[in-house]
Order: structure tokens, then sequence, then C-alpha cells
């Protein structure tokens, strides 16, 4: 999207050449281009994919192949527009019920997170939030969520922290953003449980993809 003169304009990612290409390939579908933008995202997502095309992905922009049939296509696109949704709408997403236990009653300020940590070395179920909180059953499988190589929730306890840069000594405070920007002390705990239901949604999204199957 691009704005001018105070007014927004969409511009498609997706060429007519590009759309042309999609419609050659599967003749009598009603393909849009916003069905090959999820086509895209979806195929972006497939561990088929992923693993045939590694060697590429290290060193180039993606290659986009076409599957075989119309009908894995239309997987690949659904699975795209799931997948978006989620990943668009991690913050309001239903947060995950984890077991959350307390050293007594809890008010806004008991959510302050410094640095969330594992409770036990290779025990990845149980997190120790602050001083106050720690959050149990947390399920194995959200961590296969992988960006950049590196666990979605892995990111979350990352960034969702107190942390002073040594050269500048700017203060990057999660809990600031959570208090004056989200209106939400509990924020940086939320939005953990809302990335584990991100999580698991993928990758159950993700196991339904169908075998990547490409034509020649």
């Amino acid at each position: 999207t691009t704005q001018t003169s105070g007014e927004r304009k969409r511009r498609d990612a997706i060429t007519d050449v590009g759309l042309a290409h999609f419609h050659a390939a599967y003749p009598g579908e009603q393909i849009n281009k916003e069905d090959v933008f999820y086509y895209v995202y979806g195929l972006l997502h497939s561990p088929d994919y992923l693993e045939r095309y590694a060697d590429n992905l290290s060193k180039e922009l993606p290659r986009i192949p076409l599957v075989k049939t119309a009908a894995d296509f239309w997987s690949f696109s659904q699975a795209g527009r799931e997948l978006a949704n989620w990943h668009l709408n991690y913050e309001t997403v239903q947060p995950y019920p984890l077991t959350i236990e307390s050293k007594g009653p809890l008010t806004d300020a008991d959510y302050r997170v410094v640095k969330m940590k594992f409770a036990k070395k290779g025990d990845k179920t149980t997190v120790v939030y602050n001083g106050k909180i720690t959050i149990k059953d947390i399920p194995e499988a959200a961590w296969d969520y992988v960006v950049n190589g590196k666990a979605a929730l892995d990111w979350v306890m990352e960034r969702q922290r107190e942390k002073t840069d040594k050269d500048s000594g700017i203060v990057n405070d999660a809990n600031a953003w959570a208090i004056e920007t989200m209106g939400n002390p509990k924020y940086p705990l939320e939005l953990f449980q809302r990335v584990i239901t991100v999580s698991l949604e993928t990758m159950k999204i993700v196991k339904a993809l169908p075998k990547l199957e490409i034509s020649n």
C-alpha cells in the first residue's frame, strides 16, 4: 500500500504477467492476484518446499514453482490465507490457557518483566516470567513454529524484557511499551500466551499441507 496526497492506494505485488502464468497452468480456474499471493505464502511454509529449495533460499530470492494440480494450488492458497490471518492478528487472538503460578495476589506492578528464563535447562514447559510469576504447561509443540531460525516463542522471550544497549546506553523496556502504548501491564505475559496459540495453529495448518508435487 502507498499513500499519496493523504489517500491510500493499493498496489498488487503480483504482476499481470505473473497472474497469467497461473491462469495458463490451471485453465478454467477463477484465480485472482490475491489467490496467488496466498498461494505463495502457503508454499513458503511447506516443509517439502523449504527442504527442496534450501540451497537456493540461502543465496537468492525464493523460486515459486507451480504445483501439479489446481486442487493443490487451492490447498496452498487457502492455507496461506489462514496462516496470514493468524500471523497478522497475533496480538488479538485468544491467549493460550497456561497454568500461571504466583506468589500471592497480583497487582499490575507484579507483571513487570525483566528477563524471562526457563525454570530448568532442557525443559521448555515451564518459564519463570519474573520473581513472582511462573508459567507452566507450555505445550512442547508450540516451540516447533520457527521464524528466521528461531522459535517464535524464543523471539518473545528475547524481546519482551528490559535491556540496556552497552554502546548507546539506550534502554529497551518492554514494560514501557506495555503500559504507555498498549495500556496493559500484562501485555508481555499475554503476548507469550497469544504466540503459543498462533504457533500451535500454524503448525496444525503446516502439517495439513499437501505433499509438494511440482509441475514439469
